[in-house]
């Protein structure tokens, strides 16, 4: 198996923990970045376990779910309110089991290696995402699977 990552930097996304005793239960946004990590036990034509060149469906689909959006937890005591607000357009959510770094980085981790399995035929995967909250804080998701 060989790997190769691919970063994505400056993606202004909010979130909010709504059980948690500080100011994390509010909405509030952070500069986050996301680094993935590729693999493959086979490389393509041109030796690559991905194309970086051709990983627009993974761009595209951070610009349009991510970039400005709002993470928001499926359970959220407020969820009906956080539904009428992007039903209105004043946000852009996306409800996952846990909003937090870590809830986060699982969540982008399994909807990203679908992504590329399909976009590679299932000849590539991801083996790890790690994703940073602003340059202080981050989480890396690797599931214990093997591949």
């Amino acid at each position: 198996m060989i790997t190769c990552s691919k970063s994505y930097f400056d993606i202004p996304l909010s979130h909010r923990q709504p059980l948690h005793s500080g100011r994390c239960s509010r909405l509030h946004g952070h500069s986050w970045s996301i680094k993935l990590t590729f693999a493959s036990k086979k490389l393509d034509n041109n030796g690559f376990v991905v194309d970086f060149g051709k990983l627009n469906y993974i761009s595209d689909w951070i610009d349009k779910n991510l970039d400005h959006g709002t993470i928001v937890c499926q359970s959220d005591p407020r969820i009906d309110e956080l539904r009428s607000l992007a039903k209105s357009g004043l946000l852009k959510i996306i409800e996952i089991k846990s909003a937090s770094c870590e809830g986060i980085a699982e969540f982008l981790f399994h909807t990203f290696d679908q992504l590329v399995r399909k976009n590679t035929e299932d000849r590539a995967w991801l083996v790890k995402i790690h994703l940073m909250e602003d340059s202080k804080n981050s989480s890396t998701y690797k599931p214990d699977l093997p591949q």
